[in-house]
């Protein structure tokens, strides 16, 4: 079934659902409603990225993949495009900081930072993972080793079942599928916060660190506004990671409605949790 579901994801599209969910969830949580607006602006450019690095039409996109392609083919025609639609669609403060990264920064040079997972600012990063993580998820599994990404664990974390088996990138959200038995529970997944792989995890294990004492692992729900979403905090590692729960809501799609959790990340974070990876728009 894992192997069906990996071939599955590597021959379908999976922005028309992003761009209809974000839409959907717009009208439905006004918190939410101008980041998902700003998601659906990106949606566009980076479907366009994402199926020309799956079928390549023009003679100067890569045919074969290094770290020099992707940060040259980001830059080149992704990211002027990214800066595009954050002008168009984004926040005031969020659109002068990405012009100002823009107009000043070492692109090339910023891309290959955030590949490396060195430090950056917020708009160095958005404007970084806006562009490049399309690619990567067009990618075929098979060719993200050759690009030579670090792991993103943590210290002495060599290999680690928390970490994406394809790039070595740190989970974003994790979501529980429908197993299609009524009494049955589907597995829990992780989704890569850098190429968007899926990958099967523990249930009860924490995605941070490892730990596995249910006492120390407190789930936070608002049952009311957003029921098909929760946080699964950690106290051994005071980190957190969203977890959206397919059985209460069939539509969602685990990385747009993680972006309409917020008032979840704001109560996480006054019992003193840290995500374990913010997503694309900071939160």
């Amino acid at each position: 079934m894992q192997a069906l579901e990996a071939a599955v994801a590597e021959t379908a599209n999976p922005w028309p659902l992003r761009r209809e969910r974000a839409t959907e969830l717009a009208g439905r949580y006004q918190h939410a409603a101008e980041m998902l607006r700003l998601y659906q602006a990106l949606v566009a450019v980076q479907e366009r990225a994402y199926l020309e690095t799956l079928h390549p039409v023009k003679p100067e996109f890569p045919s074969a993949w290094g770290p020099s392609q992707l940060v040259d083919f980001a830059v080149e025609h992704v990211l002027p495009q990214v800066v595009d639609a954050t002008v168009a669609s984004g926040p005031i403060r969020l659109r002068d900081g990405v012009i100002g990264v823009f107009c000043s920064a070492d692109l090339p040079g910023l891309v290959r930072r955030w590949l490396q997972n060195e430090p950056l600012t917020p708009f160095e990063t958005y404007l970084a993972r806006a562009s490049v993580s399309p690619v990567l998820e067009g990618l075929p599994r098979s060719a993200l080793p050759s690009l030579s990404l670090p792991h993103a664990g943590w210290v002495g974390e060599e290999v680690s079942d928390r970490i994406c088996p394809s790039c070595g990138g740190l989970p974003q959200v994790s979501y529980f599928a429908v197993s299609g038995e009524a009494l049955v529970s589907g597995p829990r997944y992780l989704v890569c916060s850098r190429c968007a792989t899926n990958w099967i995890f523990s249930r009860m294990t924490c995605a941070g660190c490892g730990e596995t004492d249910g006492t120390k692992l407190p789930i936070f729900q608002d049952e009311k506004q957003i029921p098909h979403l929760r946080v699964d905090g950690c106290r051994s590692c005071n980190r957190y990671l969203l977890t959206v729960d397919l059985r209460r809501d069939a539509r969602a799609v685990p990385v747009v409605d993680e972006l309409a959790a917020l008032p979840l990340d704001l109560y996480a974070i006054d019992q003193g949790l840290t995500k374990i990876s913010p997503n694309l728009l900071g939160n």
